[in-house]
């Protein structure tokens, strides 16, 4: 028989770094309000979260690296919005952004959760944070609680 292993969803003593950008704050609020109330309602404290503000998407990769490397925290839960405009800046931020958490993802030894959202207008980047479509912080928070329960039962 196949023995299949996965993460609890249990956030009871689980430490996250949630790093957020604040440009386009009013959907990153809302993803951070969904990805706390996720950790709160499956068993986690307020003193095992910490939120690192960063100014953009852009710095958000740096933010995620430095909490990884620090000891702190069981994971880390990184929440942007990058909202398609007018020039190719989109194209090239949205894609240096998932490369570099893609890549420190794999380095790091606790799990990077991608919670940044690309869209191509603001409404759909409203939809994503809780209006029509759920709340991919939330998506995000249960990701980061089943990869440490994941990680935690494979030692």
């Amino acid at each position: 028989m196949t023995q299949i292993v996965e993460g609890a969803l249990d956030a009871k003593g689980v430490r996250v770094a949630f790093v957020v950008s604040r440009f386009n704050e009013i959907i990153t609020s809302r993803l951070l309000q969904a990805a706390e109330d996720c950790f709160d309602r499956h068993g986690g404290s307020a003193e095992d979260r910490m939120v690192l503000r960063v100014p953009g998407a852009w710095e958000i990769p740096q933010a995620a690296q430095i909490a990884t490397k620090s000891g702190k925290y069981d994971v880390v839960v990184t929440l942007g919005s990058i909202i398609r405009g007018e020039t190719p800046h989109f194209d090239h931020l949205a894609s240096a952004v998932t490369r570099a958490l893609s890549s420190l993802s794999m380095d790091s030894e606790i799990p990077v959760i991608y919670g940044v959202l690309t869209t191509d207008t603001v409404e759909q980047a409203v939809d994503r944070a809780g209006a029509k479509m759920g709340n991919k912080g939330w998506e995000a928070a249960m990701s980061a609680l089943e990869m440490v329960g994941l990680c935690r039962r494979l030692g």
